[in-house]
């Protein structure tokens, strides 16, 4: 599977980077992450429990980080086991240009499937690892910009039904 992406991120290159780097705020944007431990440095080790279709599975995984360029790109190289259910692997190259709105994110993505995972079809495995790259960054502005986040919210709620777009359903999703 190959996929890449930009997304406008409502806070500075070297804030970015930094959120890219530190565990604790990976654990807080990693959709269905429960420990992320360890350096960028050293690397990290992290799981993480998802349902993809009808396969639910914890995945324990290390994360390596390589081309470390602060405030401008870096490698992302990640291998995880999720018992019967299979293996994730893959990477991912991301770069940081400074934008109008902060900082645009760019990424593209490899990652192989295999076990039960790789029978659920491309099809599936593409629109989860989609649903999950979309989720990663609506956490991480959540995290860097909360401000920026809600910046829109009261508009659509003096306005009516009309400013409900993408961040109310995320709102009555997340309960938040």
């Amino acid at each position: 599977m190959q996929m890449s992406d930009q997304k406008e991120i409502a806070a500075p290159p070297t804030e970015v980077y930094a959120a890219l780097l530190n565990p604790e705020v990976l654990k807080a944007c990693v959709p269905g992450a429960t420990e992320v431990t360890g350096s960028p440095e050293e690397g990290f080790e992290a799981s993480v429990t998802q349902k993809v279709g009808p396969v639910k599975a914890t995945f324990k995984g290390q994360v390596t980080l390589s081309d470390l360029v602060p405030g401008e790109k870096l490698t992302i190289a990640g291998e995880g086991k999720g018992g019967a259910a299979g293996f994730a692997k893959g990477g991912a190259k991301v770069s940081l240009e400074p934008s109008d709105g902060g900082t645009m994110l760019s990424y593209e993505v490899e990652a192989k499937v295999g076990g039960k995972l790789a029978q659920l079809g491309s099809r599936i495995i593409d629109g989860f690892a989609k649903k999950m790259a979309d989720q990663f960054f609506v956490n991480l502005q959540t995290h860097l910009a909360p401000e920026a986040e809600n910046a829109g919210e009261d508009g659509a709620e003096d306005g009516g039904e009309e400013g409900e777009g993408k961040k109310g359903w995320f709102k009555k999703m997340t309960g938040g």
